[in-house]
């Protein structure tokens, strides 16, 4: 693929649409935005604020805590926080630079402002539709479909802004419909490092950061260190532990950021973490490095474009296919080699549920990278799935878009009982 090909440009700006920084589960973080973009707007310290938000927004939130708190979760959490000290210029770095002090601050403020939370009649998986109140002002400020995408804005029942919306979409993005396995490996053999350097180091500082944080420290359930205890020389265990930490450090109240993939901190620590490690720990190249991350971000972001952003299915999974695949790569195999460990990766743990997030996501992490691991171990050993069996078609491409019709569409009922069930 040459630089005169319209996917090579379409595939540079997916990368830097996607691999952001954001601090905190970003699910919280774009509520917290949300509450800041409408104290902006009010221009006052709201009063008080109402927050309807989607299912899938309940799920991610309930059970984590948003950084710069001191240890608070929820939704009231992340509006006040946002509200109260959150800096809405910085998008998903919103509570980045909060001090001791204004945490204070934010739990002070949540103690004396009603926030009144309610789950949305919505067409949208992800949707936030916040007002903040300030004596006779109001201004309400919606985001829908990804976590930067505001579609309404209004102050006082004055429209300020307003975009068109489709359930579901994301129209606004770079089109993915060039998209394919073979093109994406196409693209990291010839792509130009300097076009994609910057994002991908800021990746490897950010993310590996993180992880190391997650061994050194004690977060959550401590799936990182158990995993690595008594197997510190063991590859195996390393990548996966290493990807495990940066999750355990992320779910519970590290206050480093990530840069994410698809809209996910966890699936950019899944993604790149293993791949860093790996290259690392075989004296790879920087340049080498650097393609194996584009083919690993880029085989997670397909997966995941015909998943959705938020689902029942785990998306530890295809990001843990992403990251066998760019460990693949490093290790000289291309299409015919990456597709088949996607393949054997995705039949084994598609059955993965997202029951939100929270300590346990590092624990599907690591599931999600061995299963990656044992594809890859598969395609070596010259075995693999077949079309025919379980959910598994002839051809990865056809194999991708049917996982993408089983999370998207088959796992919605699943997706409002689990819901449901968190609610209780």
């Amino acid at each position: 693929m040459n630089e005169n090909d319209p996917c090579y440009a379409a595939y540079v700006q997916i990368l830097r649409e996607e691999l952001v920084p954001a601090m905190g589960c970003t699910e919280p973080i774009a509520i917290a935005y949300a509450a800041a973009k409408a104290r902006q707007v009010l221009g006052a310290l709201p009063e008080r604020m109402e927050v309807a938000v989607s299912g899938n927004i309940i799920k991610n939130v309930k059970s984590v805590v948003v950084p710069n708190t001191r240890g608070m979760k929820g939704i009231e959490a992340a509006a006040a926080a946002g509200a109260a000290r959150g800096d809405a210029d910085a998008e998903l770095e919103v509570l980045a630079r909060l001090t001791a002090e204004d945490a204070a601050a934010v739990g002070a403020y949540l103690e004396r402002t009603p926030i009144t939370v309610r789950h949305a009649d919505t067409p949208h998986i992800f949707d936030i539709d916040l007002t903040a109140y300030a004596g006779e002002d109001s201004a309400a400020v919606r985001i829908t479909d990804y976590h930067t995408n505001i579609v309404s804005i209004r102050r006082n029942g004055e429209t300020l802004l307003e975009k068109e919306q489709d359930a579901g979409g994301e129209e606004s993005l770079t089109d993915r419909s060039c998209m394919s396995v073979e093109k994406i490996v196409d693209f990291a053999d010839s792509v130009s490092p300097e076009d994609v350097r910057e994002i991908l180091m800021r990746q490897i500082a950010y993310n590996m950061a993180i992880a190391e944080e997650g061994l050194r420290g004690r977060y959550g359930a401590n799936i990182g260190r158990t995993l690595l205890h008594g197997h510190e020389n063991d590859l195996g265990y390393q990548l996966r532990a290493w990807a495990a930490a940066g999750s355990d450090a992320r779910m519970n109240g590290c206050e480093l950021p990530v840069i994410i993939n698809s809209g996910s901190g966890n699936q950019g620590i899944t993604t790149s973490v293993p791949v860093i490690v790996f290259a690392r720990e075989r004296g790879a190249s920087e340049e080498e490095l650097l393609r194996a991350l584009t083919v690993s971000n880029l085989v997670t972001i397909h997966l995941k474009t015909g998943i959705g952003r938020l689902s029942a299915y785990c998306g530890a999974v295809s990001a843990g296919a992403g990251a066998a695949s760019g460990i693949a790569y490093l290790q000289g195999g291309r299409f015919e080699t990456i597709a088949h460990v996607i393949v054997n990766t995705v039949a084994v743990t598609s059955g993965i549920v997202c029951d939100g997030a929270k300590a346990s996501c590092a624990a599907k992490i690591a599931a999600a990278v061995d299963a990656g691991l044992l594809g890859l171990a598969m395609v070596r050993d010259g075995n693999e799935f077949y079309g025919g069996d379980g959910i598994v078609k002839k051809g990865v491409e056809n194999t991708i878009a049917i996982v993408g019709r089983l999370a998207r569409n088959g796992m919605l009922e699943t997706d409002r009982e689990i819901i449901r069930l968190m609610l209780e």
